[in-house]
């Protein structure tokens, strides 16, 4: 049984990780062959569908993941992430420093994909954590969800904007509607889970090589208007395009420039070259110190990529491997209510394969037949599908990889933070999507 596999699988991974210390690229790697024998892909197929599967996961973050973090360094080597960290805990004080980080990655994370938004704000997190002196994760963890919140839940990233398309939804009103939903949800779980004991248990370090060590005065830090201004390009440029892409249609020369620019590879690549030129002689005193600075964050990343790659290749594995199929025909005559059935499923084909994106597209077109005279909305459909896609991230999920790298964490530690929290925005997500439904019928919207 394919989802029996899945699960032997996940277990053989942990053994290897946390009984024999195995690497986790090794591991990953290593799973991925043993889950492609089983499922009866050829031997001689299954290089290409590891390769496949780096290839696809990579192309997509490596870029991302990689310029983020150089932007995120030299900011940290110039003092202007000390700077804008000293305001937050200016304005807000060391109680409140959560909400803040609540608030700031709520804002981002509307437009911006969990990935782009995490490389952005995280040395903003490491450095109020090196000044505050508190626990990584009762700083980086309230971040981390209500990132995933916005991520998962909203249009316009990719999966419910696929699901929108599907369902023939209005992206507008899925967004209007999902807000109710993903803001009050997302900031209750953020807020609660560094305060589980379990989660207190934890006191991971930062990872070397991603943060500046050196603390500055007052008078070697750049000015605020700079800092925020360098941090929030990016956001400004991607925001920008997404906006443009809602509202204006056609095929012309300045929305494809738009779009270009507004592209998270671009966006990014263009925030470093001006925080190079802004903040570069406070590095030193020529390319060669930023340029310095620029290869330590490289060097930082390389092993994050390669587990984030490697996840991705066990994902294409159980792709290939046809356990979406399978899910998808014994799921076929359930007769339950839509709602209920298409978040199952979105969160079945999660566990199962570890890809939101994958899950969420499955997932819609088996609920799709269901919506057709059922008098449910399909923006409701389109928040129930996305609120079961971001359920139970594991060690098949390459998001997975990135938060535990990032916040140098066990893979069990990883487990019971990460895969907790999604799994409880999941179903509260759920819970908030059937009232919304009956708030609509009530005001025959």
């Amino acid at each position: 049984m394919p989802l029996v596999v899945v699960g032997i699988s996940v277990l053989v991974l942990l053994v290897l990780m946390t009984r024999l210390k195995l690497n986790g690229f090794a591991a990953l790697l290593l799973v991925a062959v043993g889950v492609g024998l089983v499922q009866g892909i050829g031997p001689e197929k299954i290089p290409d569908v590891l390769a496949e599967g780096i290839g696809d996961q990579i192309g997509d973050t490596m870029l991302t993941i990689g310029l983020g973090a150089m932007v995120g360094r030299v900011m940290g080597d110039s003092g202007a992430a000390q700077r804008i960290a000293g305001r937050l805990l200016a304005v807000c004080g060391p109680r409140w420093v959560q909400v803040a980080m609540v608030l700031t990655a709520m804002l981002i994370g509307v437009t911006m994909f969990y990935e782009v938004a995490f490389v952005i704000i995280v040395p903003i997190a490491f450095t109020l954590v090196r000044v505050t002196r508190a626990n990584l994760l009762w700083v980086g963890l309230p971040m981390s969800i209500a990132l995933s919140t916005m991520h998962s839940f909203l249009p316009p990233h990719p999966g419910p904007t696929a699901v929108s398309a599907t369902f023939h939804a209005s992206v507008g009103l899925t967004l209007f509607y999902g807000l109710f939903i993903a803001v009050p949800v997302g900031a209750f779980i953020a807020l609660l889970w560094p305060r589980l004991p379990f989660v207190r248990a934890m006191n991971p370090s930062i990872p070397k090589g991603l943060v500046s060590e050196r603390v500055f005065e007052d008078d070697e830090m750049p000015g605020l208007g700079w800092s925020l201004s360098v941090a929030l390009l990016p956001v400004v440029l991607i925001a920008g395009a997404a906006v443009t892409d809602l509202a204006a249609s056609g095929d012309n020369g300045p929305l494809h420039f738009v779009a270009f620019i507004g592209s998270a590879p671009i966006a990014l690549l263009l925030t470093l070259l001006v925080s190079i030129w802004a903040f570069g002689p406070r590095i030193g005193r020529g390319l060669a110190e930023v340029g310095a600075s620029c290869k330590e964050a490289a060097q930082a990343m390389a092993m994050i990529l390669l587990v984030i790659g490697a996840g991705g290749a066990f994902k294409n594995v159980l792709v290939e491997g046809g356990i979406s199929d399978y899910i998808k025909d014994v799921t076929d005559g359930w007769s339950i209510s839509p709602i209920v059935l298409a978040w199952l499923i979105a969160a079945i084909l999660r566990v199962a394969l570890g890809s939101a994106t994958v899950a969420v597209v499955t997932a819609s077109g088996v609920a799709l037949p269901l919506l057709a005279g059922s008098g449910v909305h399909p923006e409701v459909m389109v928040l129930a599908v996305s609120c079961g896609s971001i359920a139970f991230s594991h060690v098949n999920d390459p998001g997975f990889w990135m938060f535990k790298e990032y916040f140098n964490l066990s893979v069990l530690d990883a487990i019971k933070a990460r895969t907790t929290y999604t799994t409880v925005l999941a179903i509260l997500g759920l819970g908030g999507v059937l009232v919304l439904e009956q708030v609509l019928d009530a005001l025959s919207i």
